[in-house]
């Protein structure tokens, strides 16, 4: 029997605006896992969502363990799991990312893969379909990644920045398929050109902690259009950037993911208060919940 293992993987807000695909910011809310090995499978769950995350039916964690194992031949030890999820369910928090970068993790280590963290955070990616959440779960910080057929190229950086997040979380939840499924096929070369220029400002802003640039280099013209008809969240929000009358302190804002929360970064000087207080009052939604929280270093594992 292998001996148990803990994993500590932070929620990601990917896109960051025009980063489509590409960018992914960890947050300090974490999935948190205990896993053993034993007779029968188990989940005790606690935090958000804790029904769901108890499941042992459709659970993401478990599917993903036994289908890489199964992959590599070997044998799926039944587990017993302790879950303390802190990740918001589909709202665009990388919930989907940490739970399919636990199940390969517990796959390599319970399966005694031999994998190293990089081809652990390469085979949650590739089932992920795109990078950017699983990267910036695994390396922390603002990861930046590229999938070149089976290879996954990552750099991060803005992992000390003392920059202050806040997730404005709406009562409804929206799917990743159904907010892809509003986007078009194509773009044209302004949009195009757009979005390239604002990403590569996105990434100076992170790494030169140029917070000044966040204002411009988080506008996007290739999905976040198309998906505020399924967010009302962001077009309520974004004009916040420009109100005369706004508070100080807020530097930029972008979709979480694909939706429909809306990741706004603050400066961590400026008062708390006035700034929940006009987010909610722009949001005009009873039930909004607003989240701080901070950028998070890499995901642990503990054996």
């Amino acid at each position: 029997m292998r001996p148990p293992i803990k994993l500590r993987l932070p929620a990601t807000s990917a896109n960051l605006g025009p980063g489509f695909d590409a960018l992914g910011l960890a947050m300090s809310l974490y999935l948190n896992i205990e896993a053993g090995e034993a007779v029968e499978t188990s989940i005790q769950a606690t935090g958000r969502n804790p029904d769901l995350a108890a499941s042992l039916e459709r659970n993401l964690i478990l599917t993903t363990y036994r289908e890489v194992l199964a992959a590599q031949g070997k044998f799926a030890p039944h587990l017993s799991l302790k879950v303390h999820n802190e990740i918001p369910l589909g709202m665009g928090c990388g919930s989907s990312a940490a739970a399919l970068l636990a199940g390969v993790h517990l796959a390599n280590h319970f399966g005694d893969l031999g994998w190293t963290p990089a081809q652990v955070m390469t085979e949650a990616c590739l089932r992920e379909g795109h990078p950017d959440n699983v990267a910036a779960c695994a390396l922390g910080g603002m990861t930046t990644s590229c999938q070149q057929g089976s290879e996954i190229l990552t750099a991060t950086c803005g992992l000390d920045l003392p920059w202050r997040l806040l997730l404005a979380l709406p009562g409804a939840s929206l799917a990743t398929e159904k907010a892809r499924a509003l986007l078009p096929d194509s773009y044209s070369r302004a949009d195009a050109v757009a979005n390239i220029q604002r990403s590569s400002l996105l990434v100076a802003a992170f790494a030169l902690n140029r917070p000044d640039l966040l204002h411009i280099a988080m506008r996007d013209r290739i999905h976040q259009p198309y998906r505020s008809e399924a967010c009302p969240l962001l077009p309520r929000l974004l004009p916040l950037l420009a109100a005369a009358d706004a508070p100080a302190g807020i530097w930029g804002a972008a979709l979480s993911g694909a939706g429909p929360s809306v990741l706004l970064i603050l400066d961590p000087e400026a008062p708390t208060g006035p700034v929940e207080e006009c987010v909610r009052q722009a949001a005009e939604d009873s039930s909004l919940e607003l989240v701080q929280t901070t950028i998070s270093v890499p995901a642990e594992v503990t054996y």
